[in-house]
């Protein structure tokens, strides 16, 4: 289904042939509604899942910057292949409504470019999709991707199959929450990849006593936010996100950040890797290695074989799962992996 939002839209004229599409045309009713908000749903990727009413005027902002950033412009195409449960995927239609762009619609599944054949201006992915399309990958000209950290691995898998077909393609990796509207700030992956995120025009932010961010975007949120994400400031318009302080494992009272060490692993092998603290008796927490993989003594060497900062970076122990646990859209869930690993 297509909808092009440069022309006057019928709903009820809509012809919906799948669920997803169903759900696509109930959000536009909602949007079109006298209502002044609609309900947004979170991922329940660091907590229980919840809903709560958002102004369709603030969606607006948030949907404004990102498109300006982007400079997308009337009539330029877009995909939407994202659920319209979260923020993430409502916020593409917002999007498409504002620019009028003109939207395809595609299944939210692992391959989302499987039918695609045309360039596409602009699309939103999480990594799983991008790492499941890079065959058509290049067709699209401005790629976000969000809902979970870009890997080393798949930012370098990236560069390559783009290079290989000389695509003029803009990739970025987003910084946000559903608190903030989907994302207030982008960090370049391709065709030059960049350290820190650069804040949308309108957001400030701050540091709580933790070096936790606190961000300040009056248009999109009212509140001042205050995360558990611990990030390096650069500048007023820039950071570096470092680890979340609810994820910080305190190993013999030394404190890690497991994903800093998930991005150095994942240059060398191309599983989902995930670091986690487990309760022992000595230590604290024993750092572990979980890799989404058959017992692997390749990949076990080849993790024995990365240099580390320091040594109580390297884990006492490499766990082979069939599975990791995710969410419904697509986030490692550590929770659920931890009572797996503690069972």
């Amino acid at each position: 289904m297509k909808i092009d939002f440069s022309k006057s839209i019928d709903i009820e004229s809509l012809k919906p042939q799948n669920d997803f599409e169903v759900k696509v045309k109930n959000f536009l009713s909602e949007w079109f509604s006298d209502s002044e908000t609609v309900e947004v749903q979170t991922s329940g990727s660091t907590g229980i899942p919840k809903k709560f009413p958002i102004e369709k005027s603030r969606m607006l902002n948030s949907a404004e910057m990102t498109c300006n950033f982007l400079n997308l412009k009337e009539g330029d195409t877009a995909l939407l292949c994202l659920p319209v449960e979260y923020i993430s995927g409502k916020m593409m239609v917002v999007r498409s409504f504002l620019r009028r762009l003109e939207l395809t619609i595609a299944e939210p599944k692992l391959d989302p470019l499987k039918n695609i054949e045309e360039s596409i201006c602009f699309c939103a992915m999480t990594p799983l999709q991008v790492e499941n399309s890079l065959d058509k990958i290049h067709l699209i000209e401005n790629l976000i991707i969000g809902g979970a950290a870009v890997s080393e691995s798949l930012k370098k898998k990236l560069s390559d199959i783009l290079e290989s077909n000389k695509a003029t393609s803009k990739v970025y990796e987003t910084y946000g929450m559903s608190e903030t509207l989907s994302h207030i700030g982008l960090k370049r992956i391709y065709p030059e990849g960049e350290d820190y995120f650069t804040l949308f025009d309108g957001v400030d932010i701050s540091l709580d006593d933790r070096g936790c961010l606190r961000i300040s975007a009056p248009k999109i949120n009212s509140e001042l936010l205050q995360t558990n994400d611990i990030v390096d400031v650069l500048n007023a318009k820039q950071f570096r996100f470092l680890g979340r302080a609810d994820n910080v494992i305190n190993s013999g009272g030394a404190k890690i950040f497991p994903e800093q060490l998930e991005a150095l692993v994942k240059k060398e092998i191309p599983n989902e890797a995930v670091f986690m603290g487990i309760p022992d008796e000595v230590l604290g927490q024993k750092l572990i290695l979980v890799i989404e993989a058959d017992e692997n003594e390749v990949l076990r060497s080849q993790v024995s074989d990365i240099k580390f900062e320091k040594p109580f970076h390297k884990p006492k122990e490499i766990v082979f799962v069939a599975e990791i646990p995710r969410t419904p859209n697509g986030k490692v869930n550590r929770m659920e992996l931890l009572k797996l690993m503690t069972r």
